[in-house]
């Protein structure tokens, strides 16, 4: 079991690298040409939210969600969102904020397994000048910021034990004291928390207060995998590709029926979020993306596209290896060129240690221009990954 976690971890891993890598090369090019860096992408809007029609589809499940979603976001309830990774629980923590009287308020994420526990106190109760060494200044925490608004825990159930005793004390009557400070302070938030553990087995285990449990437990809504959803993965992946082509200003070609018919049969043990990922790839390399090449080749082999489940379980493996390496060798190149090959600061500039950096130029097949020009004069073939 725990092979297989690391397996799906890896593959997602895998994923969002790419996507990352892209970034890169978008940023960077943007940066090469003068463009306004200043200027939000789509998907980093704040506020952003997805149609309706988008985040609960056409599924029974989903629109037994949105009923009761609805219901709750009028009161002031906590509210528990559970569910896989990936599955879509902040898209859905927004869209009650949106539709409650909260919603005029600031909507204010905190992601309790990013922040290490000794600084997530002063992150969300905030502190006072002096209260510890580089106090310098007052800080408000996460928890002002979000009167009159929401206060959104992503992966609650990270929270120490020190710090689950404080959120409660928060909870009981909407005050806390920054740190360094004796005076309480009141806040009006709705309080909703998210998690894709099994809490009852946190409590179980010590790791997690019922009081606490109890207490952000007056609402449930679980998100449902989207191989639970498989009917809506057109409306997303057709969502996601508009969203991309408008983030890298590229115009991709629309998805041939069956290439979304294979999507759907696909297992998506990273949810939403992977199937956000694959449409990114596709946006960026095209129909000559292995994805469609190899999709192509099957059908015409095999009329069955559910028979077929392992084959395409290992051509994304195939295909994600595949776009990683060719991307982060474009990645290296141009990020080479803008530093005039000099490899120190471009190992800085991609924040990887000097002998990745090494590396990776070996395995991409990359030479500097000393070494280029060494091959010239002695005749030898180059390779300079492609250019």
């Amino acid at each position: 079991m725990n092979r297989l976690f690391a397996i799906q971890r890896l593959r997602l891993a895998r994923f969002n690298f790419v996507i990352w890598l892209a970034k890169c090369i978008y940023s960077g090019r943007r940066a090469m040409t003068g463009e306004n860096s200043n200027k939000v992408s789509v998907a980093g809007r704040v506020g952003a939210l997805l149609p309706d029609e988008v985040i609960f589809g056409c599924s029974p499940t989903m629109a037994g969600i949105q009923t009761r979603a609805l219901r709750i976001s009028r009161t002031d309830v906590p509210i528990l969102i559970c569910g896989e990774g990936g599955t879509g629980k902040e898209v859905l923590a927004r869209w009650i904020h949106r539709n409650s009287e909260y919603g005029d308020g600031e909507f204010v994420k905190v992601n309790c397994a990013a922040i290490p526990g000794a600084l997530l106190e002063s992150e969300l109760f905030g502190y006072e000048k002096g209260a510890f060494t580089g106090a310098n200044n007052i800080k408000p925490g996460r928890v002002e910021s979000a009167h009159r608004g929401t206060l959104f825990l992503d992966e609650i159930a990270d929270l120490d034990l020190d710090l689950q005793s404080k959120l409660l004390h928060f909870l009981q009557d909407g005050t806390f004291s920054r740190i360094g400070d004796h005076s309480e302070r009141k806040v009006d938030a709705r309080l909703i928390c998210a998690t894709n553990r099994n809490l009852d087995q946190e409590r179980q285990a010590g790791r997690f207060r019922d009081d606490l449990f109890y207490r952000i437990h007056v609402f449930r809504l679980t998100m449902p995998p989207l191989r639970e959803r498989r009917d809506d993965i057109p409306v997303l992946a057709e969502y996601f590709r508009k969203l991309y082509e408008k983030q890298f200003e590229i115009q991709a070609e629309t998805f041939p029926p069956e290439l979304l018919e294979y999507l759907k049969n696909l297992a998506w043990s990273g949810n939403i979020r992977e199937l956000s990922n694959g449409v990114a790839r596709y946006v960026l390399l095209g129909p000559d993306a292995a994805i469609y090449q190899d999709l192509a080749t099957r059908r015409a082999k095999n009329s069955g596209l559910a028979n077929g489940y392992g084959e395409g379980h290992g051509m994304l493996k195939r295909m994600s290896k595949d776009a990683i390496k060719e991307m982060e060798k474009t990645v290296i190149l141009e990020t080479l060129r803008a530093n005039q090959w000099n490899r120190r600061k471009t190992a800085q500039a991609l924040k990887i240690s000097y002998r990745a950096l090494i590396y990776k130029i070996r395995d991409a097949g990359l030479i500097s221009r000393r070494a280029a020009l060494q091959k010239a004069q002695a005749g030898e073939p180059l390779s300079i990954g492609g250019n």
